[in-house]
């Protein structure tokens, strides 16, 4: 099975994305909001996959940014009456974090926004995800390890926004650090990750 993919994208188009690899071609089925953030045509990307199999289409790839989009869209066909389009559609509305953050409200009206999801398909979304850590272990370790009355600081959010980019923590830490050295403690949550990130070669 495969679980990853680098590649040079070679088409993009409405529902998938061709990636070279070493001269193969794989087409890979991604959602709008991933099509959206790809890197351009002749430029690398790095691809976490979900392969799946069935007796009708043959071997299909699904590709994600981020892990634990993929995480969640597995956990996401968990549910009855959920297949690949519309956990693709649940994830083009919401990111993992928001999704956690809607089943724990009971948002049912959030992910109804997603195309191809009913009000009652919704409630059951919500309903078995409300107890699944669907956003990510070390996002959670992280959060948890706060103190429970603490306020959430922009270093401390940016942090927690690297780690859910799959970014060991002590690295996330450190360029986040250098971030609010040369910014200033005042910096907003969006400056920090921007200049983490450029630190980081993103």
């Amino acid at each position: 099975m495969i679980g990853r993919l680098r590649g040079e994208v070679a088409e993009i188009g409405e529902e998938d994305v061709l990636i070279d690899v070493a001269g193969v071609g794989y087409v890979v089925r991604c959602g709008a909001r991933t099509l959206g953030r790809l890197p351009a045509v002749g430029d690398e990307a790095v691809l976490h996959i979900e392969s799946q199999w069935s007796d009708q289409l043959g071997l299909r790839l699904y590709g994600f940014l981020v892990r634990d989009e993929r995480r969640t869209f597995v956990a996401l066909q968990e549910i009855q009456g959920v297949g690949p389009k519309a956990a693709l559609g649940v994830l083009d509305v919401l990111s993992p974090g928001e999704l956690a953050a809607a089943a724990q409200r009971g948002d049912k009206a959030a992910v109804a926004r997603a195309n191809g999801v009913g009000p009652k398909l919704a409630l059951r979304i919500v309903t078995e995800l409300k107890d699944k850590p669907i956003a990510g272990e070390a996002v959670a370790a992280f959060q948890a390890a706060a103190a429970p009355h603490a306020q959430p600081t922009a270093a401390g959010n940016a942090v927690a926004a690297l780690l859910g980019l799959g970014i060991a923590e002590p690295v996330a830490r450190r360029v986040v650090d250098h971030a609010a050295a040369r910014l200033g403690e005042a910096a907003p949550e969006p400056a920090l990750i921007k200049a983490a990130l450029q630190e980081l070669g993103r």
